[in-house]
């Protein structure tokens, strides 16, 4: 055991003097905040976490139709981990604690998810972190609620990255429950804000995904054009299966014929990945208004069929620009310099930041009493300011518009996954702009 924690300690020192020469070599600016806090406090204790490690289990589909999506959450998830251990771990009252990634796989299936749910609690792992997938994260907020009733000396937190149903906030909340990404009322009225001022838009087309998220994509549209745009008509309002497709050309040409000039979807991993792929390879000019646009491999999918005609909303990207973000971007990119392995996810990172500053207030890592300082807590990392609304749940951040276009052209500094092509921002909401109202009537242990 002591031999196993000498290699723990030895990999983390020198992942923390490759951090430091990355530093120097970027010009990345000094951390502020909680974080500079965090920082300094573990420079006096000698930085070096030699406590237990707290484990944190990512259950994803790391094989099946969605593996590279759930490879991409696993480098951002690690990411995070690596910085918060590099600087000395988490701070809790007997002293310092790593964190460990425990990675899960369940295949992408909620039966499998549902599996690996009981694997971490049969191992005490009271920090659950999963997001590809509304469906599966609505079947893991009702077991660990089951869990934490039937064994409340084992309770477990669910941290979604990624899940983006309204209703896991709203009328299905949970205290053990915590979102980390805009759900999707709060993404499409980031949207609807671009469609209403783009006056070239007659007509809509609706296509998603066959499941929760996808009905609620299509639900919030149909009422964000009536609000903003009631001269816009829906030709076109289809569901597909989800991770099935493996041609969408049969769609493709069914949007042609109703003679959409937009397509607004909720599709992400392959579902995105292909469906734009065959809108190049059909040659179709007619807009995306996506969610996830800028998602994994898609602007590379796209090609040229998307400049200045494939839109997405993020709560961050690489173009976002100022020179915090950009040596965050730096950081990660010297992290993952594979151009395959470019795509990061800045809230990935800050939910391991919010989860390590909320065990630090508690001085226990206790799912409980981690859950509580979570309730209302804020965090800014210096270019990124970002909070958990205690009513639902709910984190409140900025959001991004943005339009796709060539690398090198105006804005557009970096592009994504060697590609050659990136996003401009055309809208940028800050933290109080995206707050929408909740249903939640929130039980507290």
């Amino acid at each position: 055991m002591k031999a196993r924690m000498g290699r723990v300690a030895a990999r983390l020192g020198a992942l923390a003097a490759v951090l430091i020469v990355a530093q120097a070599v970027t010009g990345i600016a000094g951390i502020s905040g909680v974080r500079a806090a965090s920082t300094q406090a573990a420079e006096a204790s000698g930085g070096k976490p030699a406590g237990a490690p707290i484990q944190l289990a990512l259950i994803e589909g790391m094989s099946g139709p969605f593996a590279d999506a759930g490879a991409a959450v696993e480098r951002n998830l690690r990411f995070g981990v690596e910085r918060v251990n590099a600087r000395g771990g988490v701070l809790l009252r007997d002293g310092r604690h790593p964190l460990e990634l425990v990675v899960l796989d369940s295949k992408g299936s909620t039966e499998s998810a549902l599996m690996q749910l009981r694997a971490a609690a049969d191992r005490h792992i009271g920090f659950i972190l999963q997001g590809n997938s509304s469906a599966v994260a609505a079947a893991l907020v009702t077991a660990i609620e089951r869990q934490n009733a039937r064994e409340p000396e084992n309770r477990e937190v669910f941290l979604n990255y990624s899940a983006d149903d309204p209703a896991l906030t709203n009328a299905n909340c949970s205290f053990w429950h915590f979102r980390f990404d805009a759900h999707a009322g709060m993404r499409m009225d980031a949207l609807a804000d671009v469609i209403a001022a783009d006056k070239s838009v007659k007509k809509v087309y609706l296509l998603n995904q066959d499941y929760s998220f996808g009905h609620d994509v299509s639900t919030l549209a149909r009422a964000a054009l009536a609000q903003r745009r009631p001269d816009i008509a829906v030709v076109g309002d289809e569901f597909h299966p989800i991770g099935r497709v493996k041609d969408f050309a049969p769609y493709i040409a069914k949007i042609r014929a109703s003679g959409a000039d937009a397509v607004i979807t909720g599709n992400w991993g392959n579902d995105l990945t292909l469906l734009v792929k065959a809108a190049r390879e059909q040659g179709l000019d007619t807009k995306f208004y996506t969610f996830y646009g800028n998602s994994l491999g898609a602007p590379a999918a796209l090609g040229d069929a998307g400049v200045k005609r494939v839109i997405a909303v993020a709560d961050w990207h690489p173009n976002a620009g100022g020179a915090a973000s950009d040596a965050w971007y730096a950081a990660f990119r010297a992290r993952y310099p594979a151009p395959q392995d470019d795509y990061p996810v800045l809230r990935m990172e800050m939910l391991v930041e919010m989860l390590a500053q909320a065990m630090t207030n508690a001085g226990s890592a206790d799912p409980t009493a981690v859950a509580k300082a979570l309730e209302g807590l804020r965090f800014d990392n210096g270019f990124h300011p970002m909070w958990m609304r205690a009513d639902d749940h709910q984190v409140i951040q900025p959001l991004y518009v943005m339009q796709m276009d060539k690398a090198g052209t105006p804005g557009v500094r970096y592009d994504n996954e060697g590609s050659g092509y990136g996003f401009r921002t055309v809208l940028e909401l800050p933290p109080e702009r995206t707050v929408l109202p909740t249903v939640c009537r929130m039980k507290r242990p």
